[in-house]
């Protein structure tokens, strides 16, 4: 398998299906009202956050999921803000630094079919080590840099920053690593993994009907297995990327929007 490729195809995916979401939008969307809410609190440099992001979080565009959420993401993480408002970051500098990008690209582009797949980029990239060429995103998504660049080197970014922190500090019960879950406004620990599973649970509608029947299926059958997951507290180190399981879920998930785009 040449997986020297696979990381420009599995972006390229994404970007896709985005563009599939705004163009052709399911017959049975959820209303505001009905969408489950999804806050992901994190941080750039994160292994586990960013394995998070890239290999779990990317399931909910799999069949009709996305329509029933709500999603939020928060990236600041374990970060301390000290003196003079500085933010101090756990990996980092660096780490400081993608934070307000991130952040930057949730304030330049509100909708979600545009930052996430940003966001999901750099993510890959802190994947391979290779974070630092995290300006190529651009590029690689045909966005324009200038309203990012303009937020991250100015006091707007540090702004953002200082709001989420605040946002992650007044968190309750307060978080203790990352990656943080939290669905409905409940964290659901180190079960996030699962967190399709209280996705369903907490939705009351009707829009993601056979998804949900299908995850508790699956779910079922896979009773007794041990869950293996890792979370950031101090010091962690890199897990592997699941490429193959990542263009598969995908995949499916534009197959699903091509078949209902066709009827």
């Amino acid at each position: 398998m040449a997986f020297s490729r696979t990381p420009i195809a599995a972006l390229s995916l994404v970007y896709c299906l985005f563009l599939f979401v705004s163009l052709y939008p399911s017959p049975t969307l959820a209303s505001d009202s009905e969408k489950v809410s999804l806050e992901l609190y994190y941080e750039s440099l994160c292994p586990y956050s960013a394995n998070f992001i890239v290999n779990q979080l990317v399931k909910i565009f799999e069949d009709d999921l996305i329509s029933i959420v709500d999603l939020k993401l928060v990236p600041y993480g374990n970060a301390r803000v000290r003196a003079n408002n500085t933010v101090v970051c756990q990996h980092g500098p660096y780490e400081c630094l993608l934070n307000t990008v991130e952040a930057c690209a949730i304030d330049a582009w509100p909708e979600l079919n545009r930052h996430f797949p940003f966001i999901y980029c750099i993510e890959d990239l802190v994947h391979k080590r290779k974070y630092p060429l995290w300006e190529s995103c651009f590029e690689k998504l045909g966005l324009d840099p200038k309203p990012v660049n303009d937020c991250y080197k100015s006091e707007a970014g540090k702004e953002l920053e200082l709001q989420y922190g605040a946002e992650t500090d007044a968190l309750q019960p307060p978080h203790t690593y990352v990656p943080w879950v939290v669905v409905d406004g409940q964290p659901i620990y180190e079960d996030y993994e699962n967190f399709l599973s209280y996705i369903c649970k907490a939705y009351k509608g009707s829009a993601a009907q056979a998804s949900c029947s299908e995850l508790f299926f699956k779910t079922f059958q896979m009773e007794g297995a041990k869950p293996s997951h890792s979370v950031t507290y101090k010091e962690q180190e890199k897990i592997p990327i699941l490429w193959a399981r990542i263009r598969s879920t995908l995949a499916s998930w534009m197959n699903q929007m091509n078949m209902a785009a066709v009827e």
